[in-house]
């Protein structure tokens, strides 16, 4: 757990911006790769609001060693990602 909130912390540090939640996480041979759920951009109403998903790299200590955005969308819109190749 100390990991996923090293992870939100330190992506919010350097990007200035709100870290939301972690969506997934897996423990990589170099350390951890988790996926953060980011505010953006705040509308008016907040299901317009444009959220992103940024891929972070940590150390097997927790230390942040990279990060990238994956993706953006509307906070309300539903995942257009399709599971399973259908």
């Amino acid at each position: 757990m100390e990991v996923l909130r090293q992870a939100r912390a330190q992506l919010s540090e350097l990007t200035g911006m709100t870290a939301e939640n972690v969506s997934s996480f897996e423990q990589t041979e170099d350390g951890w790769s988790v996926e953060v759920e980011v505010l953006e951009l705040s509308r008016v109403p907040d299901t317009m609001s444009l959220m992103a998903s940024y891929q972070v790299e940590l150390d097997p200590e927790g230390q942040l060693t990279g990060y990238r955005r994956v993706r953006r969308y509307e906070r309300g819109r539903a995942d257009a990602h399709r599971q399973g190749g259908r």
